[in-house]
């Protein structure tokens, strides 16, 4: 399993608001650490976001990481509706 960060003091505030408004997103976030590859719609980005990935967290919720394999760690990076591509 997977360690799951935020990548800075901004990305953590929405993340904590979007699962104060959402229970359901502490196990969408289980299920990323799982396997962040493939849960959740995981994709990965392309152009100026190449080397990171996406995957929802809600109908309107994204999410977008980097993995570190070596480390087993997830970092959110950017979270929120569509525009943050």
């Amino acid at each position: 399993m997977y360690n799951l960060v935020t990548a800075n003091i901004k990305t953590e505030k929405l993340l904590r608001n979007y699962i104060e408004l959402r229970h359901d997103l502490k196990n969408k976030l289980n299920r990323l650490r799982e396997n962040p590859y493939v849960e959740l719609g995981a994709h990965r980005l392309y152009g100026k976001l190449e080397g990171k990935w996406a995957c929802w967290l809600g109908a309107n919720i994204r999410a977008i990481y980097i993995i570190r394999e070596e480390e087993k760690l997830i970092i959110i990076e950017a979270v929120g509706t569509h525009k943050i591509y």
